[in-house]
């Protein structure tokens, strides 16, 4: 069987990109067909810096990956410094998705992980098919029980 990959989705990345870019557009029209020749540092300063906003989320959602091969699921997060978490799927007690009001509207959601022996939990948030990745974690682990789901 293949591994399974688990990021976070991209779909608020892609609207949040769509409207940066629109706003960026529309600072730019501002600029050249009524400020022109009136450039104040700051709006040339900007629209540059809306772009930013994206590109953060691109890279935060880039370096963040929950891998499952064979018995273990391992969960790394970071860029600069890297964070990574394993944990035995066998050892697999609870997982718990919730998902918010705009979660449910797009079909994503977080889940949570909780294995016997750990004191905290780990917890994916934003992955697109939470209810579906949560219950193939279950099999895997050898766990057959249902998944507790929460809405908020």
């Amino acid at each position: 069987m293949p591994d399974l990959t688990i990021r976070p989705t991209a779909k608020f990345l892609k609207a949040g990109t769509i409207v940066a870019g629109v706003v960026f557009l529309a600072l730019e029209a501002l600029y050249f067909v009524f400020l022109q020749g009136q450039a104040t540092p700051i709006l040339l300063v900007l629209p540059p810096l809306i772009l930013i906003w994206p590109g953060v989320r691109w890279l935060r959602r880039r370096y963040t990956l929950a891998t499952v091969s064979g018995d273990r699921l391992r969960y790394e997060v970071g860029l600069a410094s890297k964070s990574t978490r394993t944990i035995h799927l066998s050892k697999l007690q609870d997982v718990r998705v919730d998902q918010r009001l705009m979660q449910r509207i797009f079909g994503i959601g977080d889940i949570s992980l909780e294995t016997s022996g750990e004191t905290s939990r780990l917890t994916i948030r934003n992955i697109d098919r939470p209810q579906d990745i949560a219950d193939q974690l279950l099999t895997l682990g050898g766990h057959d029980d249902k998944v507790v789901t929460h809405s908020s």
